[in-house]
């Protein structure tokens, strides 16, 4: 069965499009061409394309230029200005053109600011109704917090059945004062609202177990 995860990375991969490749010099004497595309669903996306492989990094948000992440490897850009973080504790300070930038005296393999504020949330959506989901249908899923929208995920299911697991990684700049979360979520077939819920958690660092009710309560 796959998971909603790989089904959003098939998802990103496949509406992928060939576009602009921008070309980037790193501060270590490598270089790396990024394109900036969308999905299918309009959602930004950075391609990393290195000499062997091609990375798809969907855009999260960001306090700070803008941010694309997919676990561990980070990218975040602010007008020519790029740092990409590998994942494995490297950094690259990079530069849109052929010259790259200065090396720091010092190299640093800190993380940079914008990007350790990042954690990682998740939970999983579930009702009690004894009843199947039928192959084609879509969860929708939205994390609010002090008013603004942090994430949306749209998972075609493809026959998964609950409890059905989702995860996003969101900066906690964006939290607010009070770190408190609004998780959103509805189960839709053919435009039709099958299940929906929303529930307020005091902190994001619990799990958001979700339980949906029949659309025909709410």
């Amino acid at each position: 069965m796959k998971t909603p995860a790989l089904l959003l990375l098939l998802a990103a991969l496949s509406a992928h499009a060939a576009d602009d490749r921008f070309p980037y010099a790193c501060d270590n004497g490598s270089n790396l061409e990024i394109a900036f595309t969308a999905d299918a669903e309009g959602r930004p996306l950075a391609t990393l394309h290195f000499a062997d492989e091609a990375v798809v990094l969907p855009q999260v948000p960001s306090a700070s230029g803008v941010q694309y992440r997919r676990g561990e490897i980070r990218l975040h850009t602010k007008g020519d200005d790029a740092v990409l973080e590998d994942g494995k504790g490297n950094l690259r300070r990079c530069a849109r053109g052929a010259v790259p930038p200065p090396s720091p005296a010092a190299p640093s393999t800190t993380t940079p600011a914008a990007a350790s504020s990042f954690i990682e949330i998740g939970g999983t959506v579930s009702y009690l109704a004894r009843i199947a989901l039928p192959p084609d249908a879509i969860l929708t899923i939205r994390i609010r917090s002090a008013g603004r929208t942090l994430v949306e995920q749209r998972y075609e299911l493809n026959g998964a059945q609950p409890p059905i697991p989702f995860s996003a990684s969101i900066d906690r700049d964006l939290l607010g004062k009070k770190p408190s979360l609004t998780v959103t979520a509805q189960i839709d077939q053919h435009g039709k609202r099958r299940f929906a819920g929303s529930k307020t958690y005091p902190s994001p660092e619990q799990p958001l177990n979700l339980e949906l009710k029949p659309a025909a309560k709410q």
